[in-house]
């Protein structure tokens, strides 16, 4: 098969305690899924869950040094529990979502908060705020055969030593399995998705230099760094 340009290179995450490498698909993330989160960015109530998307190159391994990017005076953290499809499914009911779980992981869906609050003013789309190379950092996946499901779990983020994001996984407004059958009613899943599933309170600013150290309790921790300016 002769292709008209050069396919794009494989984008993969490393697999906990293993040589394996689980492909990147899909990003897809949840907005406002913890209730304090929800209050900071002016929202409070329970709605159904929406999601905006990433790209595979939004994707960035622990130990990265993530570039503070173009475009934006106010890049900010949010940490999250991810989740690693690994069978695929329409239509997936809860009770069931667990057997579509490849694994987990803790990452951070960066974002150029000025950005998604002008486009919020305007009622535009996200996709500069939150796609873009290197938005996605993400520690190594663990198999849910090693960890098991995950329904709780202390979840938290410190800058340079300080702690600025401390909360429990269980004070998420859609569970895991609520979450994967909701996105799958409008997408077909596929191995090799990825779910961010949402924030704690607590989200704020980094500038380059900054050491941003992620952990969720059953999964370990993370660093990253922040970069020059792009």
């Amino acid at each position: 098969m002769k292709y008209a340009v050069s396919p794009r290179k494989i984008i993969a995450a490393a697999v906990a305690g293993s040589d394996l490498l689980f492909p990147i698909n899909r990003i897809f993330c949840v907005a406002r899924n913890y209730a304090a989160h929800a209050r900071e960015m002016g929202m409070d109530e329970r709605e159904p869950p929406f999601f905006f998307c990433k790209d595979a190159d939004a994707y960035a391994p622990a130990g990265s040094i993530i570039p503070y990017p173009s475009q934006t005076s106010d890049y900010q953290h949010e940490v999250e529990l991810v989740v690693a499809i690994g069978k695929a499914g329409f239509e997936i009911s809860p009770e069931s979502a667990v057997q579509h779980i490849f694994g987990y992981a803790v990452g951070l869906d960066m974002t150029r908060r000025d950005l998604q609050a002008a486009a919020r003013q305007k009622g535009r789309p996200w996709c500069e705020a939150k796609n873009f190379p290197s938005s996605a950092p993400m520690g190594p996946i663990t198999p849910i055969a090693q960890c098991g499901e995950i329904n709780n779990g202390a979840i938290a983020l410190s800058v340079n030593g300080a702690v600025r994001q401390s909360s429990d996984s269980a004070l998420m407004i859609w569970s895991v399995s609520e979450t994967i059958s909701h996105l799958s009613k409008t997408y077909t899943l596929a191995p090799g998705d990825l779910i961010f599933t949402g924030t704690p309170e607590r989200v704020g600013p980094v500038i380059p230099g900054d050491t941003l150290t992620a952990s969720f309790e059953s999964l370990g921790e993370i660093q990253f760094t922040v970069g020059p300016r792009a």
